[in-house]
């Protein structure tokens, strides 16, 4: 369908993750999926940070790893998504309301299919991974983020309301077979 890869964040695209981040906070939106991108100033520290959360001695303990990535069109290498996988569901906040996927499409890019196209590359990324049963959430009231993760296979699994703030997330589940392999 489109142009689109999944990368991993390098100093090459210093520039381009600059201008994605500062997109974010000129909507003045949470930025999902980036690996705290939004809080980091130095990009290069982050980038370092990004390579170090993918093995288990890279968090903290009782965290899990993840693996970042950059979606980048290919036509004008620009970052139109980040999306992050956690390489397992250890902790009570992954299992209830976060899930192994966290993604965010680049506000000027969205309603161009590309969020369906990322979720469906991690998906892949996943299946590198190891991991052959996915959880993907969404925020009740977001109707963009459940369609995508629906038009990827993605079956209702519940809602999950948290006790301490009583905001609802849904989960979803994703079967991820030989299939789906790059």
């Amino acid at each position: 369908m489109t142009d689109l890869a999944l990368i991993k964040p390098s100093i090459d695209y210093l520039e381009t993750i600059a201008a994605y981040k500062n997109e974010f906070a000129q909507a003045n939106e949470h930025l999902y999926g980036g690996a705290h991108l939004e809080n980091d100033v130095d990009l290069g520290a982050w980038i370092a940070y990004t390579q170090a959360i993918e093995t288990e001695s890279g968090v903290k303990e009782g965290q899990a790893p993840s693996s970042t990535f950059l979606c980048v069109r290919q036509a004008d290498q620009k970052m139109v998504g980040i999306c992050n996988i956690r390489h397992h569901l250890k902790q009570d906040s992954l299992i209830h309301f976060v899930g192994h996927i966290g993604y965010s499409i680049c506000p000027s890019e969205r309603r161009k299919g590309y969020a369906k196209e990322q979720l469906k590359l991690a998906l892949k990324e996943a299946y590198k991974l190891g991991i052959t049963k996915v959880l993907v959430t969404c925020d009740a009231d977001n109707l963009a983020s459940e369609k995508t993760i629906l038009a990827n296979g993605g079956v209702y699994d519940n809602t999950y309301v948290d006790p301490d703030d009583y905001s609802q997330t849904k989960r979803f589940w994703i079967e991820v077979n030989h299939g789906d392999k790059p």
